[in-house]
Order: C-alpha cells, then structure tokens, then sequence
C-alpha cells in the first residue's frame, strides 16, 4: 500500500532523513521507532505531504504522493494522527468529529460514521458536548483519532499517541490502535514507548539519526538485544 524509496529531506544543511526506505503492505500495522530527534516525526510529515523531500518516493497505492498537494491526499485514503493531538479546543467533541468529515457531502455516511467512533471511543459519546480543550490528554488522543477516522481512511498515519499520557491510559490507547488494526486499518505508528509498539506491530524499522538501523517483525525486535539495550530499558 505504502511505499517509501531511498527519501532524503533536508532542512536547510541539515540532512534530516537518509535514504530511507520502507513499506507498509494492506493491514499491516507497521511501527517506526526511535529517539527523540531521529527523524521519525519528519517521515510522517513528508508521507502527508506537509514536507518535500530533497529526493526518493513516497507512493500510496501507486500514487506519487510527492506530486499530490497536502490538500488532497487525505483523498487518497490516508488520515494523520499528529503529534500532540491538536484538537480544536474552543470546539465541542461533535464539532471536532464534524471537521474530520468536512471531504464528505453524504450526511447520512457522516452519521453513520460518528457512531462507528462512538463505538470504538464510548467516552467520546458522552462529552459529545463538551469542549475539547476541557478533555484529558487521552480523551483528546482518542478525539484525535476519531477525528482522522471520520474519513474512512484506508491507512492511518499515527505519532507518538502515547505522548505525555499515564501508564493506564497508554495501555488504554494502545488497546484501541490494536482494535482499529483488527478492524481491518492499515497504520504507521510513529512511537516513542517501544516496548508497547513492537509489542502490538506486525513490522517494524528502527531510525537512528536519519537512517533506517534495522527493520524484520516486531516480535524477533523485540527480542533483540540490540534494541533492548538501546529502546526498551534493559
């Protein structure tokens, strides 16, 4: 479904992604990890388009998303999750819903949609009123989430969902990123917490300063000593 060839982006000197490869195949749920400053935010930028890359490829589905305006490639089937959330605080739950569908003219699909993040986000549901700034950070994780899923999208692009969250609240999202996989979503999960990312992934690929390390399935990663001693604590 995804495809990313030998992509490099700089800002300005600085050569922020080299030669990175990688793919996401339909249903997979593939995580990229690594340390803050790694690149891994950058990548998800330039899947969407907010970043041009200095060269390579980015295809979705054999589009060249290099060549398709941010605007539109949420078109395409591809929804992202950023980064701390941004939510509109000063609007309601419902609205914020509202502005994930704002590609979709059906009304009838649009509702139908928002019960389908109801059901996978039920405390959504009940502060449907409420503004979104007066949420918690996981509320406003899960809002985020429904928000991009208000487009039915093919593929999820997801960074750092866990972020600034409490240990059962982490557990809670990464219960759900493990639900909408099994619901049949491709996703690109950008994580931090490695542990609990391998621990839920198909594939993975590891990004240090730029460069892709290491890649194979999530589980062997897991496993691996090098990872271990350099992601996971040990």
């Amino acid at each position: 479904m995804l495809s990313i060839s030998n992509l490099n982006v700089h800002y300005g000197a600085i050569h922020a992604l080299k030669n990175v490869s990688l793919e996401v195949g339909d249903g997979e749920l593939v995580t990229l990890i690594g340390a803050n400053g790694a690149g891994k935010t950058t990548t998800l930028h330039t899947i969407s388009g907010l970043i041009k890359a200095t060269s390579g490829t980015v295809t979705l589905d054999g589009k060249d998303l290099q060549k398709t305006p941010a605007n539109t490639i949420i078109n395409l089937g591809l929804a992202h999750v950023p980064e701390g959330r941004h939510v509109f605080s000063q609007m309601t739950v419902m609205e914020n819903l509202y502005m994930g569908a704002f590609i979709m003219k059906d009304k009838a699909k649009i509702n139908e949609n928002i019960e389908m993040v109801f059901e996978h986000f039920p405390r959504l549901k009940e502060r449907s009123k409420q503004l979104a700034g007066t949420l918690s950070g996981g509320e406003q994780q899960m809002l985020a989430t429904g928000r991009a899923l208000m487009t039915n999208p093919k593929m999820l692009l997801m960074d750092e969902p866990s972020m600034g969250l409490s240990p059962i609240l982490v557990g809670e999202i990464f219960s759900i990123i493990k639900e909408l996989h099994e619901a049949g979503i491709t996703i690109l999960l950008v994580e931090q917490n490695a542990k609990a990312a391998l621990s839920i992934a198909d594939r993975a690929y590891v990004l240090e300063t730029g460069s892709i390390a290491m890649s194979g399935v999530a589980a062997d990663l897991l496993e691996d000593e090098r990872v271990k001693k350099a992601y996971l604590g040990a």
